[in-house]
């Protein structure tokens, strides 16, 4: 009973980590495309009354200025920008600077060595594993996912020994995690191959 609670406790939380931000995001296309309803109508009294043209020209335009926005943070001074207003004041929100690492890892745009898959020693074996930071004196803070819902586990602190780094996309870690361990001998190759030194 208590692994059956604890079961569909994590099976909750990973689809509120899912379902929460679509719903975030399609709750602000609507509030802003209410926003801009007044600046597409008279282009949309324009079009036949068949054609719901206000809705139409209103998710249009705020799908061209969220398209200009995401344009202009690509540039130097949009990043810029964009890094102030993260440290000024995204970031006092909890938890926005480790979704935000989480988000980027899975769009594959990732810069940060946040989230690295990793394998972790331990004294029954491997265990897959993501490094969340790495200290001054080369110990690391891993996160260890529980099985088969990757957003919740542990959190640890461990020797730079016991950690091993492997040198594989986040998307295929996270993989192996949500199919109950299925491809873990690409992690165990990958750790191989950085383990082994080239001639």
């Amino acid at each position: 009973m208590k692994q059956a609670m604890s079961f569909a406790t994590r099976a909750v939380l990973t689809g509120l980590l899912i379902v929460v931000p679509i719903y975030l995001a399609v709750l602000l296309i609507l509030k802003g495309m209410k926003s801009v309803v007044g600046l597409v109508r008279p282009v949309a009294l324009l079009l036949p009354d068949s054609v719901p043209a206000e809705t139409i020209l209103s998710l249009l335009l705020v799908l061209v200025i969220c398209f200009l926005i995401g344009a202009a943070v690509r540039t130097r001074a949009g990043q810029v920008l964009r890094e102030k207003a993260e440290k000024s004041f995204f970031e006092r929100i909890p938890g926005y600077a480790l979704i935000r690492s989480l988000t980027q890892q899975l769009a594959g745009a990732a810069v940060e060595n946040v989230w690295k898959p990793a394998l972790v020693q331990t004294d029954e074996g491997l265990i897959p594993a993501f490094i969340i930071e790495e200290f001054e004196d080369g110990r690391y803070t891993v996160f260890i996912p529980s099985i088969p819902t990757p957003l919740a586990g542990a959190v640890m602190i461990l020797e730079r020994k016991r950690v091993h780094p492997l040198d594989v996309p986040f998307t295929e870690a996270l993989k192996v995690v949500s199919r109950w361990g299925s491809g873990a001998k690409e992690l165990v190759a990958a750790m191989e191959r950085r383990a082994t030194p080239s001639r």
